[in-house]
């Protein structure tokens, strides 16, 4: 039998790999996405990520999607400035 402690761990450690993989895939879309599309991507990794993520790291991962969004891409230059 399994120990419930070596399963919690696995978990988490599981966790931290889907909210890293979410992060670049955010991340990914920003540079590769026109704005609409992009926060159409995000609300789909959200939704799906919410399924998986502990309330933690969903709150962490809806603070970083959140922070892209306000981002704007200079055109051209592959660069990204903060809209404040």
């Amino acid at each position: 039998m399994v120990d419930g402690f070596i399963v919690r761990k696995l978990v988490r450690v599981l966790s931290e790999v889907v909210l890293l993989a979410c992060k670049e895939l955010i991340d990914d879309a920003k540079l590769g996405c026109a704005e609409m599309v992009f926060k159409d991507v995000c609300l789909e990794i959200l939704a799906k990520a919410r399924l998986v993520l502990t309330n933690e790291q969903f709150e962490e991962l809806t603070f970083f999607a959140a922070e892209r969004m306000k981002e704007e891409r200079v055109p051209g230059s592959g660069r990204r400035v903060r809209i404040r």
